[in-house]
């Protein structure tokens, strides 16, 4: 076990992705994999930050263990190599990129612009497999302590796929991220009429050992329910669905938290104080207040948390 100078232990062995990252379809670290049936075309994109590799591993064992789809055709996607080979366990929260985050440029603007950038190269050269994607799932993980939870565009498409997965932990219903656009906000899962669903998942904390079995739940749970693996042997109950009422960006040097606060906190009272920036007070907006990703150590201009309200529950779900 590595432990860098902030305290965050790497406690997973760095997956060895030398053999992966060409792939197999011209494009470095896509790998295409056609069952010959018709089916839908789904895409599973890992390593998005180069620092998160518990999906990543996950799909590097199902390249070597020869996965093929029931139907369709699977793309499996390790995204930004580049920012992965600087990662070092004594300090690992730097290689979260290289230039800028990857998960901030999904805009027309952006892509089709001029600036120029390591991520958006990626993100250009990855755009076609993205575009040509019918359901996505960009497997993710999280620095601080939090529960895994599922991050939906909020359609009823993409909230029907979530509820579907079956997987681990509460559904996200959120619009475009306040610090930029993600994959999943990309216009071919947020256009008007559009048949195409986009999800994310945070599947638990980086470097912890339960992390990449969670991915791996669900990833399985996202090919289930395109029927692009075997249905599952026992049902799961059906995640509740949250939505996402604001976010709370920091204005000064000076925000903290009044506590401790884990993601997938849940606050019970409206006007519960939860957080001071310089002189200005943060109170919850509404009765049973979830806290999604709450980051401690925020810089000014960027979301400390957002907060969302309680939509429904259901019975069981595959």
């Amino acid at each position: 076990m590595t432990e860098d100078a902030l305290g965050f232990p790497v406690r997973v062995p760095v997956p060895d992705l030398r053999a992966l990252a060409g792939g197999n379809t011209g494009i470095p670290g896509v790998w295409r994999l056609d069952s010959g049936r018709p089916g839908p075309h789904a895409v599973i994109t890992s390593l998005v930050h180069g620092n998160e590799f518990t999906g990543a591993a996950v799909l590097a064992r199902w390249l070597r263990a020869g996965l093929l789809p029931a139907r369709g055709v699977l793309t499996l996607v390790f995204a930004n190599l580049d920012a992965f080979a600087r990662f070092d366990p004594a300090d690992p929260t730097l290689s979260r990129y290289v230039d800028e985050d990857l998960n901030r440029v999904w805009s027309p603007a952006l892509l089709d612009g001029g600036r120029d950038s390591l991520e958006l190269r990626r993100a250009r050269a990855l755009r076609p497999v993205v575009e040509a994607a019918d359901a996505l799932l960009d497997l993710h993980s999280m620095l601080w302590p939090s529960d895994p939870l599922v991050l939906a565009p909020a359609s009823p498409a993409a909230l029907a796929m979530a509820r579907a997965m079956g997987a681990p932990g509460p559904i996200v219903a959120d619009a475009v991220h306040p610090e930029g656009p993600r994959m999943i906000d990309h216009a071919a899962f947020t256009a008007p009429g559009t048949h195409r669903v986009a999800l994310l998942a945070e599947a638990g904390q980086h470097w912890e050992p339960g992390t990449e079995a969670v991915a791996q739940a669900y990833a399985g749970g996202f090919l289930r329910a395109l029927g692009m693996a075997p249905p599952p042997a026992r049902l799961r109950p059906e995640p509740p669905v949250w939505r996402v009422t604001g976010a709370v960006t920091a204005a000064s040097r000076r925000f903290a938290f009044t506590d401790s606060f884990r993601g997938g906190a849940v606050i019970p009272r409206a006007g519960t104080l939860i957080a001071r920036d310089g002189e200005a007070e943060i109170r919850t907006p509404h009765d049973e207040c979830l806290l999604v990703m709450p980051c401690p150590r925020v810089m000014r201009g960027h979301v400390a948390v957002r907060l969302a309200r309680r939509e429904e529950a259901g019975g069981a779900r595959a």
